[in-house]
């Protein structure tokens, strides 16, 4: 269904839905305009709509994050998606040698580093 034709409530469920999918949070209270904007809009219009699944626009979200120099979100999405299942410590390791060919070596560099204490965590 077309975000357009959901009413408020309906598109906060789906957003708060949709930030359980993507990072297993439960949210209790939705207060503020930023996290209205954030579980309305971003989760429950552009991380729900068209046919892209989770992991796919995950991927996306990790090359651009490490392409921006913005290790803090590309970990956060790395971390998700390890917690949910989507990637394992091998994908991590892939991941770091594609992005670094692309979004530059010193950035590869200090994703590897993000990605080893993922992968740390993992095996403890």
């Amino acid at each position: 269904m077309s975000s357009e034709h959901l009413d408020d409530a309906a598109r906060r469920q789906r957003g708060l839905a949709m930030m359980k999918d993507v990072y297993g949070w439960d949210i209790p209270h939705v207060e503020g305009a930023f996290v209205e904007s954030t579980v309305d809009h971003l989760f429950g219009e552009v991380w729900a709509e068209g046919t892209l699944s989770i992991k796919e626009r995950r991927m996306m979200l990790i090359g651009m994050a490490v392409a921006g120099g913005m290790e803090d979100v590309a970990s956060l999405q790395l971390d998700a998606a390890v917690r949910l299942g989507e990637l394992d410590a091998e994908d991590l390791r892939s991941i770091v040698v594609f992005v670094a060919h692309y979004a530059g070596w010193p950035r590869g560099a200090k994703l590897n580093t993000e990605v080893e204490k993922i992968i740390a965590r993992m095996d403890a």
